[in-house]
């Protein structure tokens, strides 16, 4: 299991500019002139949503419902709980009547490995529990695990070894284990969306560590947001505007197992290895599911597949900072 002490997923802020409130530690329900701006923390990370309502009491208590959804996805979806979902998978090898939400993640999961070519990979977190390890002991070497400890692992990485059914969930290689830290934000997000637009709403911004916009800001304009920058705190690299859209940023400075940044949280599941091809991948799509799986697998893949994959999504765009700090924009 991923140590909650060392880091999130993603520790690269998605600053959405619109918002410009302080965040408070724990939840803080903050009024506004037109706005009903919840902050708080879950999923590993501080989440926000901003609500256009004509009734404040009926936006606090969407906002407290939202929550409570995502605090039960989180009970389905951490690693950080021992007694979650996917930590029984990962420890049993098994989960008889899976929760359907657990289900239609790990289908999701695996239409993206396809779609990837296993650049999106869910078994890649025995990769995370090797490099933890490997760098915990004393005196670690600093090139990494030995070749034979990494070609042992890999053998326990690969989407083919994740059976899922509406009825069972199993793991079929010996020591696999998955982790949904490259989707699961998105997929909260977008459930919230759901949510909020089946009460009516229509201008709303909600962030879950990705964020998806409702419709536009109050007037028609866009939601403008900016994309942080993973090696300057505090600074943007580029501000976009989003409209019934949504954003995820992934980049290799979000965590690095050692100090030189070699060993990452991206793994390529065919080597084992974190390739520093970008510097930050943030993907605009119309669901957070869609722009979080795909921004974790195109860090780890070629400008080319990555236009290949982008031309057969409709309003997918790609905007990446490569390792020599040029600007790549692929799509419409």
């Amino acid at each position: 299991m991923q140590n909650p002490n060392l880091t999130r997923r993603r520790m690269i802020a998605i600053t959405a500019t619109a918002l410009g409130s302080t965040l408070a530690s724990g939840a803080r329900f903050a009024r506004a002139q037109d706005a009903f701006r919840w902050h708080g923390s879950a999923l590993g990370a501080q989440v926000s949503m901003e609500i256009y309502h004509h009734d404040r009491a009926e936006a606090e208590r969407l906002a407290r419902d939202c929550l409570l959804d995502v605090r039960r996805m989180e009970q389905q979806f951490s690693l950080y709980r021992p007694d979650s979902a996917i930590c029984t998978l990962n420890r049993t090898g098994i989960l008889v009547a899976p929760d359907p939400e657990m289900v239609a993640l790990l289908k999701q999961s695996l239409i993206f490995s396809d779609l990837t070519g296993g650049a999106f990979d869910p078994t890649v977190q025995p990769l995370w529990r090797l490099y933890a390890d490997h760098f915990a002991s004393e005196r670690p070497d600093p090139e990494g695990p030995s070749q034979d400890r990494l070609a042992d692992v890999l053998t326990k990485v690969g989407r083919h070894g994740v059976q899922v059914g509406d009825d069972r969930i199993a793991l079929t290689n010996r020591g696999a284990a998955i982790t949904l830290n490259g989707i699961a934000q998105g997929f909260a997000t977008d459930r919230v969306v759901e949510k909020l637009r089946k009460a009516g709403l229509t201008t709303t911004l909600v962030d879950m560590g990705e964020i998806r916009a409702i419709g536009s800001r109050p007037g028609g304009a866009a939601w403008r947001i900016g994309l942080a920058d993973p090696d300057r705190p505090g600074a943007i690299t580029e501000r976009i505007d989003l409209i019934d859209r949504a954003v995820a940023t992934t980049a290799g400075a979000g965590f690095r197992f050692d100090a030189a940044g070699r060993f990452t949280h991206l793994f390529d599941p065919r080597t084992g290895l974190s390739p520093s091809l970008y510097r930050t991948v943030s993907v605009v799509a119309p669901t957070a599911t869609e722009a979080d799986a795909l921004s974790t697998a195109f860090s780890l893949m070629a400008v080319r597949q990555i236009q290949e994959i982008v031309a057969s999504r409709p309003n997918v765009l790609v905007h990446m900072i490569d390792s020599e700090g040029a600007l790549v924009a692929c799509g419409a």
